[in-house]
């Protein structure tokens, strides 16, 4: 009786897995799609998505790609697969036809950070979430000028390769520094969303410039090299320098007695916006009504505050 009882319990236990697995594969298929890792943020991106995915328990397929040759393959792949929403990062331009092709589907687009350029009459099934850059920069010009006052020469490290990122973040700091501060000299100089750049790119201008009240710098990896530069030349006229993006390691300089004269700060850009891209796309798939473009506020982080931001399990 025992062993009868013993095949019947186990018969339940597997119909019951085999009902779980069937729920499973009932819930739509999301593709999520972000570019090959190039900086700590791509990969914080990337660890911060499929995280929340599999808290979420969705049947998703999360892939990145290294161009925009490779993401169109991919969103074509994701519409074979049956895929219902897409949320992707396009990083890349280039990928507009294949995700149209999605989209004359009925398959939703959720685009985080930069929006694919299609067609007006797919809007109905465009979504696009991304953080504040002209924001940031509004907010480091408010910062600098309350750390160094109305008058002085700030460094802004600027990124002309990366687009409307650099470019929006620069017009909201000149648009403040002009309205707030209309007589700080400003000097611009070319860098990288990289610390080796900003390592580089800072001793050149400290080299070129015998004073700089504060530097405007749009990332915390440039910052990284940049606070370097600035200690190794024993500089002791900058007073305050900016970050952007949420680098656990930069937040931790921050209390670092070696830069205890510097007010290091940062705006943040935080790689884990992803997971708002996430649920609410799982939301929309679930009947829900999100707002079709979502600009999440930027936060500044200092010695003042960071304990309030820093996050162990980061990878970035």
């Amino acid at each position: 009786m025992k062993k009868i009882l013993s095949v019947l319990v186990a018969l339940m236990l597997a119909l019951s897995a085999l009902g779980m697995t069937a729920v499973a594969e009932e819930k739509p298929l999301i593709g999520i799609l972000a570019p090959a890792t190039s900086h700590g943020w791509v990969g914080g991106v990337a660890y911060f998505a499929q995280q929340a995915a599999d808290e979420l328990e969705l049947n998703y397929k999360l892939v990145t790609s290294s161009d925009a040759d490779e993401m169109s393959s991919q969103i074509e792949n994701m519409i074979q697969l049956g895929a219902k929403a897409i949320v992707v990062w396009p990083q890349f331009t280039g990928v507009e036809t294949a995700a149209e092709m999605a989209l004359e589907k009925g398959i939703i687009i959720y685009n985080f950070d930069m929006k694919i350029n299609v067609d007006e009459k797919y809007a109905d099934n465009m979504y696009v979430l991304t953080g504040d850059n002209y924001g940031m920069g509004v907010a480091g010009a408010k910062y600098i000028v309350d750390k160094i006052g109305t008058e002085g020469t700030v460094l802004i490290m600027d990124v002309p390769t990366s687009g409307n990122v650099a470019a929006d973040r620069k017009a909201g700091f000149t648009d403040t520094i002009a309205e707030i501060a209309p007589d700080m000299n400003l000097i611009t100089i070319a860098t990288e969303f990289k610390r080796e750049a900003g390592l580089n790119d800072m001793t050149a201008a400290l080299t070129a410039n015998d004073h700089i009240d504060a530097v405007f710098s749009m990332d915390d990896e440039t910052s990284i090299g940049a606070l370097q530069a600035i200690v190794e030349a024993k500089r002791t006229d900058v007073k305050a320098i900016t970050g952007g993006g949420g680098c656990q390691e930069y937040f931790g300089l921050m209390t670092e007695d070696a830069y205890k004269d510097i007010w290091v700060s940062s705006a943040t850009y935080l790689p884990n916006m992803i997971v708002n891209c996430i649920e609410n796309a799982n939301a929309i798939l679930n009947g829900e009504t999100i707002d079709h473009e979502i600009v999440l506020e930027t936060n500044i982080v200092d010695r003042d505050n960071v304990q309030d931001f820093l996050n162990p399990d980061s990878p970035y």
